[in-house]
């Protein structure tokens, strides 16, 4: 079974824009790398009925909207390979330039690799 990994992320809405075109050059470098599918998704329905919201799980403050975004690997094994050589795209790394202004705070992401279990 394939392999996602997860992020959950607050941004600030001025900023949106901006996240839009870094996530935009991310996700070419992911796919040329090998990532099966790059996602990254803006909150839009995010008062449920049940469970917890978005924002309170990502902690989001007034003014921020929530981001969810994904990329589908193979395997596990795929996804290591591809995001090796994804850190050493010298694009990732102009990106994430120490002192440059991210459009969200790195700290405040949520991260996690995941077992595809159902396919449907």
């Amino acid at each position: 079974m394939k392999y996602v990994d997860g992020f959950l992320l607050p941004v600030p809405k001025k900023n949106l824009k901006d996240y839009v075109k870094m996530a935009q050059q991310a996700g070419k470098i992911w796919k040329e790398h090998g990532a099966l599918e790059y996602f990254e998704c803006v909150g839009e329905d995010l008062k449920p009925q049940f469970g917890l919201p978005f924002p309170k799980v990502a902690k989001a403050k007034a003014g921020e909207t929530v981001i969810f975004s994904y990329i589908v690997y193979k395997s596990r094994a795929h996804r290591d390979k591809v995001n090796a050589k994804v850190m050493k795209d010298p694009r990732m790394g102009a990106m994430m330039e120490k002192g440059k202004k991210m459009p969200f705070n790195p700290k405040s992401m949520a991260y996690g690799g995941f077992d595809v279990i159902v396919e449907a």
